[in-house]
């Protein structure tokens, strides 16, 4: 009962990373907020090396983990942050890199002899619509004053995504996950940092509630959701865990009217149940390996 119950869960702790961020950022600017949860991050994912003996990569390897956690961590998580913090909603956010495999899809359609099918191209059909009837619909900004900044730290997040995962895919396969995790914060780390010691003021209102998202963002999103990720995949097939990212972008959009009353109107609603049926389509090829998402949240 409870084994099956495991993928319900990983969605909803995986969605809950954009709720997350948005409680965090009520305390903390974006890249002083992601400072320190890489830096806790890493002295986790150490621990859990030494006890489960897993090895840090070296050489070559050290690199490729490194380019990857810039790509994955850097660009995605920072992306996300910040255009949570100009005002974008949480669901939105959510949707947004959400598009990820279609993307993913598309460039691997023009680079390589990949073809897609019938049904992959109506779910690339149907994605466009879904998203198009989100941003015509009545969704509520924290505040529509940074709307463009916004969506450019959302294209960046869903660039950052995408590439991140096909290089990770091509250069990082034999490389142990929990091995290579620290590496991955630690090169988001370098990034963070330095922005944070530059253009913020890396106050923090250590407040209750931001030590319970902290800890909920380092534990149950970055250790937790991961360990229950590689449980899935051994457990089962790769194309049916994939899956489960498309339903993502609807259940935070639903944490996030709990959480915070982010609203929906019934164009909204319709599109972000097209866009996880596009997902779907798309991803539901068969050799869409879950290896394009062994990506760390």
């Amino acid at each position: 009962m409870l084994t099956k119950a495991i993928p319900f869960v990983f969605v909803v702790l995986w969605a809950s990373g954009f709720i997350g961020a948005r409680l965090g950022l009520n305390y903390a600017e974006p890249a002083t907020l992601l400072s320190i949860r890489m830096a806790l991050n890493i002295l986790l994912f150490l621990i859990i090396s030494v006890v489960l003996n897993k090895r840090i990569p070296k050489g070559m390897n050290f690199f490729h983990s490194f380019i990857s956690g810039l790509l994955i961590h850097g660009f995605y998580l920072g992306g996300s942050y910040y255009a949570i913090s100009q005002g974008m909603p949480a669901g939105l956010s959510s949707l947004l890199v959400g598009f990820q495999p279609i993307l993913t899809a598309i460039i691997l359609l023009f680079s390589t002899q990949e073809k897609f099918r019938l049904s992959q191209w109506i779910g690339l059909i149907i994605g466009f619509i879904g998203i198009a009837m989100v941003l015509m619909g009545k969704i509520e900004w924290q505040s529509e004053l940074h709307k463009t900044s916004a969506f450019f730290f959302s294209f960046c997040a869903l660039i950052g995504i995408t590439v991140g995962t096909l290089y990770q895919k091509k250069y990082c396969q034999k490389i142990d996950m929990i091995g290579g995790a620290s590496v991955q914060y630690l090169a988001a780390l370098t990034l963070f940092f330095p922005v944070a010691f530059n253009f913020e003021t890396m106050e923090v209102q250590w407040t209750t509630e931001f030590i319970l998202t902290l800890a909920w963002l380092v534990v149950c999103l970055s250790c937790i959701a991961l360990l229950l990720l590689l449980y899935m995949v051994n457990k089962s097939a790769s194309s049916s865990v994939a899956s489960l990212f498309y339903l993502v972008p609807p259940v935070t959009a639903i944490q996030a009217w709990l959480m915070f009353g982010e609203s929906l109107d019934w164009k909204g609603v319709i599109g972000f149940l097209l866009a996880a049926c596009a997902v779907y389509l798309v991803t539901k090829k068969p050799d869409f390996q879950l290896r394009q998402y062994k990506q760390l949240t």
